[in-house]
């Protein structure tokens, strides 16, 4: 940041000039409200490029290929999966913490920054909301699958039922439950708060009846007065409040799965904040690999800007950090506490067991590969931040399978080890559930906006009350303060301006 002076020395009798504070601009080359709203819209308007093309096509294959790997699973039953004993886990529950840990970005993005004032978060909350709903909806298949009788997964619900069947409610495995479908709940009301003024103009624009009756129906009679933006943001304040704690507890409750047991390597207590840095860690990464894409591709350059990537690369930069931590506190505890069993896990994971290949790649990607980000010139470096992305994106889910498989595959009985190796039925469905996730982010950018619009304008100068644009921020001039003291005490805005 920089600070600059109209004049090093005024001529006498002229009014003295404030320092002024030149942050970097969240808009790029003076856009005004219409070039916004055009921009964001054009990409619901205009025909798609031929790259949406490319990937909506093999998206759309991969998602029939999930739902033929998963009827075939319904139909044959879980033998088709690779859990056996004892590895009762295997690729269903690693993916399901992975997909749960890409979505706390949104929830993040749009809750906690919006409380705390943080403005840039203007750009990306629309897109990570959504991304945060389809990676919850991708991860709820697996446990919902994983029981074996799906059709019978409703008595999971804590209703009445005709077998008078009761949950544990002692089991962390049913805390998931209220715990994601609360997360999923919640999300999905807070995107769709967001959307509703954005829903209103997309109604005013569109010519197509059967878009404009959908826009409309989805508006809730939004019309733009003072009354509703008022009730808006105060309903809006309340689901951020609302959804904050639920960025540390849907994960923390996810832990608990495993900090639960007794079982060697599962059994800490450093699994809950590790868990939710985590999953920070991750959702952030998968924010960045869809939107620096979405910028390039849609001309979005002067709303998503350089600043953005810059905020977010310091955030994986900062979270990976605190999973590096906690890695190597996992040893250490392991080898202070003096538990035999605990340390033979960890040395199992480390030096000699089959799946030292997968400890040494997560450390790597969500350790090492973060670390470029503490040099600005590879956080300015777009190759350099999507290449780092991809490492934490592979990382992460390497952490909840070394976590997972290369516990329970190593018990407490020599007589019960065995391997673990996925079916091809895991695989694919795996492979499916991102051809699902990206269909779904594709028919988002093609329907809805992508950027929340109001939102972004009330970044521009023009939305401060005091802006006067006949005076250059610059040459912006205040009466020169009758108290001893610097600039900072003015509030940081000079009169008839405004500091974006």
């Amino acid at each position: 940041m920089a600070t600059a002076e109209a004049h090093d020395h005024p001529p006498a009798g002229a009014p003295s000039r404030a320092k002024v504070l030149l942050r970097e601009p969240l808009v790029l080359n003076n856009r005004n409200y219409s070039w916004i709203t055009n921009k964001i819209a054009s990409v619901i308007e205009e025909p798609q490029p031929l790259l949406w093309w490319i990937l909506i096509v093999p998206s759309f294959f991969l998602t029939l290929i999930m739902v033929g790997c998963f009827t075939y699973l319904i139909s044959t039953g879980v033998g088709v999966w690779g859990p056996n004993q004892p590895a009762a886990w295997g690729w269903d529950i690693t993916n399901f913490v992975f997909w749960i840990g890409i979505g706390h970005a949104g929830t993040l993005i749009s809750a906690i920054l919006y409380l705390t004032r943080q403005k840039w978060r203007t750009a990306v909350n629309r897109s990570a909301e959504a991304m945060t709903i389809f990676a919850v909806m991708c991860a709820g298949l697996f446990p919902a699958l994983h029981v074996g009788r799906v059709w019978m997964a409703w008595f999971l619900a804590p209703i009445p039922n005709s077998n008078q069947i009761w949950q544990n409610f002692k089991s962390p495995l049913l805390w998931d439950v209220f715990a994601v479908s609360t997360y999923f709940t919640v999300s999905v009301i807070f995107w769709f708060l967001g959307l509703v003024p954005d829903l209103a103009t997309m109604r005013d624009r569109t010519k197509h009846p059967v878009k404009r009756t959908l826009y409309a129906l989805f508006a809730l009679g939004w019309r733009g007065g003072n009354r509703q933006w008022r009730h808006y943001e105060i309903a809006y304040g309340l689901l951020a409040a609302l959804s904050t704690p639920l960025v540390l507890s849907v994960h923390t409750v996810v832990s608990f799965d495993f900090a639960t047991s007794v079982v060697p390597g599962w059994h800490t207590t450093i699994f809950p904040p590790y868990f939710v840095a985590g999953a920070i860690f991750g959702g952030f990464a998968m924010v960045l690999t869809l939107m620096i894409p979405v910028r390039k591709i849609y001309g979005l350059q002067d709303l998503f800007t350089m600043k953005h990537i810059d905020n977010m690369s310091k955030i994986i930069v900062l979270t990976g950090t605190i999973v590096g931590y906690a890695y190597l506190m996992e040893l250490f505890i392991a080898w202070y506490s003096g538990s035999l069993f605990e340390f033979d896990a960890f040395k199992w994971r480390i030096l000699y067991g089959p799946y030292t290949w997968a400890y040494y790649g997560m450390f790597f990607c969500n350790v090492i590969a973060p670390q470029a980000f503490w040099f600005k010139k590879c956080r300015e470096n777009l190759w350099v931040v999507m290449a780092v992305c991809m490492c934490v994106n592979a990382g992460m889910w390497y952490e909840r399978f070394v976590i997972i498989v290369t516990t329970l595959t190593r018990d407490f009985l020599p007589g019960a080890w065995d391997m673990y190796h996925p079916s091809w039925v895991e695989i694919w469905s795996f492979i499916g559930t991102f051809g699902f996730f990206t269909m779904l982010f594709l028919l988002f950018l093609r329907y809805l906006p992508v950027i929340a619009i109001g939102e972004v304008k009330a970044v521009l100068p023009e939305a401060d009350p005091h802006f006067n644009p006949k005076l250059k921020e610059r040459d912006a001039v205040v009466p020169a303060p009758t108290y001893d003291g610097d600039y900072e005490h003015t509030g940081g805005r000079a009169a008839g301006g405004a500091v974006s």
